[in-house]
């Protein structure tokens, strides 16, 4: 879900945030390096940097000196778990669903 007008660190912090609610990425689980990333997002390292600093300002994550990037633990209520997150996104296509079908039948009475 990242918005092809943000910056590309704009884009690697969503990302990442993205990851951590989908349940992919889980406290304490450790980021690839710099470098992987710069690779993985075909981006420079300072790009990276900015936006691990912008992670680390959010409270997303939190770095030691010669070990990496972790995943910081959600403070408690921060984000729903994913199996809240996926039955929301099969509420939301159901009424999506539901919409879409009402439109159609509307146009056809007219």
């Amino acid at each position: 879900m990242t918005d092809q007008f943000a910056q590309p660190y704009q884009r690697i912090v969503q990302d990442v945030l993205d990851q951590i609610r989908l349940g992919r990425l889980k406290a304490g689980d450790k980021l690839p390096s710099t470098r992987e990333l710069a690779a993985h997002y075909d981006v420079a390292p300072g790009t990276v940097q900015r936006a691990l600093s912008e992670l680390r300002s959010g409270k997303a994550i939190y770095s030691q000196q010669g070990l990496g990037s972790f995943v910081r633990q959600p403070e408690s209520g921060a984000a729903p778990a994913p199996a809240t997150i996926e039955a929301l996104a099969q509420q939301l296509a159901e009424l999506t669903n539901r919409v879409e079908m009402l439109e159609r039948q509307k146009s056809q009475d007219d």
